[in-house]
């Protein structure tokens, strides 16, 4: 990520909370010159039914989430506003909320690897798989070569095939088995159409080495040669609250962690929460969140055991430091972040030059979504902030509509009783009183 890029954004967009959803577009809009066509793929039909149709298969209709902006994220100097598609109430606040914490304190770190996509081919029918391997390797340059002929656009933007693995697995349901690994530089793509073409294109060339015959040809979604990092330090005076001192809550955070580092059980809601921040990054720019969710899960297995994605430690000055290192395969060209007029307003909004720049900031968003439940965890309990949120849903449910959707909620809040059945009740003695 370019670390000199300057930028006029202010991510601090104070009082966003409190607007309108068209005066916080209107806040919106002019903090990053969105246009009217851009401000509208937010709205309702922001997906037009013909460009749907042509996105995938059976088209009846479109499926809406809402989309918000997470705000106050500063990430190696420069401030970002982060568009989130997520239906889930609370995870746009604690990212914003974080965020703000971690301003204060020079905010998030980031960096990250080259763009280097897997793709596989898979080799069966071999008496010599060692003997194969070797055969292989030595006519890299020439397998190089053939899948960079396929193409050349991405040559010349630097990109490539730029090495190649060979792995045997002597002992498989189906015999011996060698698998090649094409290395491939993706540039600004997602990359599986690159790398499943080039695997096919090889895919007779590894037949005539070995003598063996090619079966599947086909990208890795476990990029373990794209990761990106995000690191944060707090001090305890950027975390103390009115309730609890600073070096309480780094401690607890401290302890929430290691509870996930050693327990499965934990450490499958612990890097849920993690994703809550990057999927819905990952959803507003159009990139393919199955892809994440897949490589993510792999490599907090990587160990044979699995385990938190992210470490939270308190330094020799108490402060407190956590890290998110994890794949990271989004693209800026190719698939729905150029079909989706949504998902280009997203990447207007967002501004980042590079698919790595992308990766980064979705990594520092979810190393603060990690950060906000584990200080709720660690101190109130997940539950109050989130049910206060969740109570606009309630109210709905129950009929609220307009100004009486935030009265419902805060009595329900108020309450600590977030129940349809009392909305209702809420709802009916506040329209009796009106009448």
């Amino acid at each position: 990520m370019s670390k000199d890029k300057t930028s006029n954004v202010n991510s601090r967009l104070e009082g966003l909370r409190s607007l309108s959803p068209q005066d916080r577009m209107g806040k919106l809009v002019e903090a990053t010159s969105l246009t009217q066509n851009e401000s509208e793929a937010f709205g309702k039909g922001g997906l037009p039914l013909s460009v749907a149709n042509g996105m995938i298969e059976n088209v009846v209709g479109t499926f809406e989430l809402p989309i918000g902006i997470a705000t106050n994220f500063t990430i190696n100097g420069r401030d970002y506003l982060i568009p989130m598609a997520v239906e889930e109430p609370s995870v746009v606040a604690a990212a914003s909320y974080m965020a703000r914490i971690a301003r204060d304190c020079g905010g998030f770190q980031t960096s990250s690897m080259a763009p280097i996509m897997r793709a596989q081919i898979q080799v069966l029918g071999l008496g010599d798989p060692h003997g194969a391997r070797a055969r292989v390797l030595s006519e890299r340059h020439s397998i190089i070569e053939a899948a960079n002929k396929k193409d050349e656009v991405l040559i010349a933007l630097g990109g490539g095939c730029q090495d190649i693995e060979v792995h045997v697995f002597d002992d498989t349901p189906v015999g011996p088995m060698m698998v090649v690994h094409l290395l491939v530089d993706v540039r600004d793509a997602m990359g599986a159409n690159t790398v499943n073409t080039m695997a096919e294109t090889v895919a007779p060339l590894i037949e005539d080495i070995t003598g063996g015959q090619v079966r599947l040809r086909i990208l890795s979604n476990y990029a373990d040669r794209r990761i990106a990092r995000a690191m944060v330090r707090l001090t305890p005076e950027a975390l103390a609250t009115k309730d609890y001192a600073g070096d309480r809550i780094a401690q607890g955070i401290v302890e929430a962690c290691a509870f996930a580092m050693v327990d499965p059980y934990r450490a499958a809601t612990h890097n849920k929460g993690i994703m809550n921040g990057v999927d819905p990054v990952v959803v507003a720019t159009g990139n393919d969140w199955r892809a994440i969710e897949a490589g993510a899960h792999v490599w907090a297995s990587r160990s044979g055991r699995y385990t938190s994605l992210t470490r939270w430690e308190i330094d020799g000055d108490g402060n407190l430091v956590g890290t998110l290192e994890m794949p990271m395969a989004l693209g800026l060209v190719g698939g729905a972040t150029k079909t989706h007029p949504a998902a280009q307003a997203a990447l207007k909004i967002l501004n980042v030059e590079s698919a790595q720049e992308l990766a980064e900031v979705t990594v520092a968003v979810g190393l603060a979504q990690n950060m906000a439940a584990l200080r709720a965890l660690s101190t109130e309990g997940i539950q109050k902030g989130h049910m206060a949120l969740h109570a606009r849903n309630i109210a709905i449910v129950a009929g609220a509509e307009g100004d009486e959707i935030d009265h419902v909620a805060k009595a329900l809040a108020t309450d600590h009783d977030v129940r349809v059945d009392r909305a209702k009740d809420v709802l009916t003695t506040l329209r009796t009183d009106k009448a």
